[in-house]
């Protein structure tokens, strides 16, 4: 079985001192770097908004950072701006081997839309591409690891499961954001989608 290694979002924006820290999300870099060399192929993912996402608290008045709105895709949660095109905040952690990446998948980059999904962006509709590259490499078995486990990871691992990939979440390369119970109802929702939580 073919297998892959998908690393999400390992960026500085998510990473203490950033926009949106993830507590702990520098400390994933070495194991990630480690575990590269088990996988033939390795895909890094990379959130990368144009300046003013729809998905940005500042781009809503009165609206405040985790807070939520309305979108015609349904719920969107409000960030602070971060992972900005070609921003420090949206480059990748500067000890993750980036020469290692077979390819790198950029997301969110619509201003309407946002995408937690390496594989579709929150209209559940719109793909990114990446799952028509691995099926033309043959591979059929994933492996996740990266930042942050309650939205952007499990959102990619519940999709590739859907679409008919092995499905595993090395949980002790992952760190969460945890807003108000997100990593219960996470890992909940990738258990059913029959992602294997190692």
């Amino acid at each position: 079985m073919t297998k892959a290694l998908i690393v999400i979002d390992v960026q500085n924006d998510f990473c203490p001192g950033g926009a949106l820290a993830v507590a702990g999300g520098d400390e994933i870099v070495p194991g990630i770097n480690a575990l590269m060399g088990e996988f033939d192929t390795v895909v890094l993912t990379q959130d990368w908004h144009p300046a003013g996402h729809s998905s940005f608290a500042s781009s809503h008045e009165g609206k405040a950072p985790f807070g939520t709105t309305e979108m015609p895709y349904g719920t969107q949660v409000l960030w602070p701006d971060h992972c900005v095109q070609g921003s420090h905040g949206a480059h990748f952690h500067r000890d993750l081997i980036v020469d290692r990446a077979t390819m790198i998948q950029r997301k969110g980059m619509n201003p309407a839309v946002d995408s937690y999904s390496a594989f579709f962006e929150n209209d559940h509709v719109t793909p990114t591409g990446l799952e028509g590259w691995l099926h033309s490499r043959g591979i059929s078995s994933l492996t996740f690891v990266g930042l942050a486990t309650d939205f952007c990871v499990s959102f990619s691992a519940v999709d590739a499961a859907k679409l008919g990939f092995q499905v595993t979440v090395a949980r002790a390369l992952c760190r969460a954001i945890d807003l108000d119970g997100s990593l219960a109802v996470a890992e909940a929702g990738m258990t059913e989608a029959g992602v294997f939580l190692d």
